[in-house]
């Protein structure tokens, strides 16, 4: 369903940023480029615009791909924390005003759990080696909400995605870890709940909610996070603050493929940005490519894309040059479609036709298409 935002005079965002064990893929970028319309729009729109962006730097895959490579997790994790960046920055993503590393916020993590503790929302588990704490989801009345999935689908979301339905002890297979107890050979935090290390999903709702406020505007991801993790993130925050909704728009960004699996770190499927632009590809031609289809489509990715986008780019700047008659409908063509749900291939659509006429100005489209699509073409 597509609904208007209603920001007040400074928009919140926040956006489930990367766990730091591999390059950034075009995945990866499509959603971020998705919010970054968004964050662009609110601007466009005289609005300030506070953004949020966490960064998973401790966790499961981040110790394995280490382990794998015989490398510390620390380095590996500033290793693609700074290519992340790099890639963002070529991208002409405009970046979040924190970046807010999990392991920078894991006092405010474990504060967050010993109060849901204290509020009988969640609880350890019996196990004498891991006394892991749980969230109970019994606390959250509404859970379920944001995904309106049902209980097999949870519970099979769950087990694929990192969460451990089949757990003795725990009060519902749905129960998320708050807070995982120290295990030998892996880093831990001290903290009063003893030494351990932050859930996934507290760890978005404590960045969230500590630095945005109880409701947010618009939390994003990709599709594939809709559950559990930001239906967990939801509901964790909403019992700490007892303020529900824990953002007005849950907003996600489809998926991209490559023959015919969603590209994937698990899957190996990968295109990688980084690589594409060691290669020599003007990353606005990457970056146009994603574009050309809708933010809510799930869709393939091909090389035609990239072929297309680049000269669709190289005639655009072409335009850019001209001088010629009035061409401030463009502008607004290209305004409406972004605001009817980031309508991107309308938009190019517009552009498309404005490049074809040559009697028509650049300057005032040029300025447009750097400040809505983020593309330079001068």
């Amino acid at each position: 369903m597509v609904r208007p935002t209603t920001p007040d005079a400074t928009a919140t965002l926040y956006v489930c940023g990367i766990t730091p064990y591999d390059a950034t893929h075009l995945g990866h970028a499509a959603t971020y480029l998705a919010f970054d319309l968004v964050h662009r729009l609110w601007l466009d729109g005289g609005r300030d615009v506070h953004y949020v962006q966490n960064i998973t730097d401790i966790d499961d895959p981040l110790l394995e791909r280490a382990e794998r490579d015989g490398i510390g997790w620390s380095e590996l994790a500033a290793r693609e924390i700074q290519l992340f960046r790099e890639d963002m920055t070529a991208l002409r993503i405009l970046p979040p005003r924190d970046y807010i590393g999990a392991v920078e916020a894991m006092d405010e993590v474990s504060a967050a759990v010993a109060r849901l503790l204290d509020m009988g929302a969640a609880y350890r588990v019996e196990d004498a080696e891991h006394p892991d704490v749980y969230f109970d989801v019994a606390a959250a009345p509404k859970f379920g909400y944001e995904s309106r999935y049902d209980l097999p689908t949870m519970l099979a979301l769950a087990a694929e995605r990192g969460g451990d339905p089949e757990r003795p002890g725990k009060r519902n297979p749905l129960d998320p870890v708050l807070w995982r107890t120290e295990r030998p050979g892996e880093p831990a935090w001290d903290s009063p709940l003893g030494p351990g290390r932050a859930g996934w999903h507290i760890e978005c709702s404590v960045i969230a909610g500590n630095r945005l406020g109880a409701t947010i505007d618009v939390q994003g991801g990709g599709s594939d996070l809709i559950f559990p993790h930001h239906e967990c993130s939801a509901a964790h925050s909403e019992v700490l603050t007892g303020v529900a909704p824990f953002a007005r728009h849950y907003t996600h960004a489809a998926m991209i493929s490559l023959d015919g699996e969603k590209m994937s770190k698990s899957r190996g499927n990968l295109v990688f940005v980084s690589t594409l632009r060691a290669a020599g590809v003007d990353p606005l031609a990457i970056r146009l490519a994603l574009l050309s289809g809708h933010y809510r489509t799930d869709r393939p990715w091909r090389d035609e894309l990239l072929e297309a986008a680049a000269a669709r780019l190289a005639r655009w700047r072409t335009a850019a040059g001209r001088a010629g008659a009035d061409a401030s409908f463009v502008l607004r063509e290209v305004r409406s479609a972004l605001t009817d749900d980031l309508d991107t291939p309308a938009a190019i659509a517009s552009l498309d036709e404005w490049a074809a006429d040559d009697s028509l100005d650049g300057a005032l489209v040029a300025d447009a298409v750097d400040a809505l699509l983020g593309i330079t073409l001068r």
